[in-house]
């Protein structure tokens, strides 16, 4: 009976917490370079359930595995491009291929795949509320006024300039990691991690005034919101029904 109480109310936890991850997505539907998250439960505290006689205990019979908890296990992230969005701002970008772009924030370098930048007061290009924008010179990237283009490679220059005498104001850094699975995602679509930086995919590159959306499918994720959210009603109806159950030999049964 009482195991009952532990199956039911550690479901119960487990779909309140992939609810949320599930919502997490479809709010950042509309969050160019963002990355959709899978939450991935699991079973705790395994034991082998055995039968064994009721006087002579030699023996002992092997039924089943049982699992006294359902907890969430690990949360993946997938890292699929998303399809591309013209925009004509000449300050969106989107990279094709793999790497993510460099911004050098307060806490340190962070990467996003998110290309939706602007300038401040002072030309610099940056991440709105994040921080700037990174070179592969290592030098801020200042823009002197709406004039300029950027090649596929990422290099911005001023269309105006030519051959030799062509001017650049800095190569956007892009980078890449050899397991994405040891990035850590942070807030306002940005990952963090230990590893050392690889150089921009040779297949990679720039498209200006483009945006990578989101590769969050909305069909997905109300289908996979409907089935949690039954799945946690249930588990919610059932755990009353076992209050009531256990209210009922408490209070009825213990009087005979």
């Amino acid at each position: 009976m009482y195991q009952g109480f532990y199956d039911l109310a550690s479901g119960m936890i487990t779909q309140r917490r992939n609810l949320n991850n599930i919502s997490n997505n479809m709010v950042n539907i509309q969050t160019s370079g963002y990355k959709k998250d899978t939450m991935v439960s699991s079973t705790f505290k395994e034991e082998m359930m055995i039968r064994t006689g009721k006087y002579n205990k030699k023996g002992p019979e092997d039924l089943a595995v049982a699992s006294r908890i359902k907890s969430a296990s690990k949360t993946y992230t997938d890292y699929e491009q998303g399809s591309y969005e013209l925009t004509d701002g000449i300050y969106d970008t989107a990279i094709s291929g793999k790497g993510f772009f460099a911004v050098s924030t307060p806490q340190g370098t962070r990467y996003t795949r998110g290309g939706a930048f602007s300038v401040n007061e002072n030309g610099v290009l940056e991440l709105a509320g994040v921080g700037k924008v990174q070179s592969e010179e290592g030098h801020d990237i200042v823009l002197p006024n709406d004039n300029f283009a950027i090649d596929p490679d990422g290099s911005i220059f001023d269309p105006n300039s030519t051959g030799n005498t062509r001017t650049v104001y800095g190569t956007l850094k892009v980078v890449d990691f050899a397991d994405y699975n040891a990035l850590h995602k942070e807030d306002n679509n940005l990952f963090s991690t230990n590893q050392t930086e690889l150089k921009k995919p040779a297949d990679s590159s720039i498209n200006w005034k483009m945006l990578e959306k989101s590769n969050v499918n909305m069909v997905d994720e109300m289908t996979t919101m409907m089935s949690s959210q039954r799945a946690l009603q249930s588990a919610a109806q059932m755990l009353r029904m076992y209050d009531t159950v256990m209210a009922k030999a408490s209070s009825d049964v213990g009087r005979i």
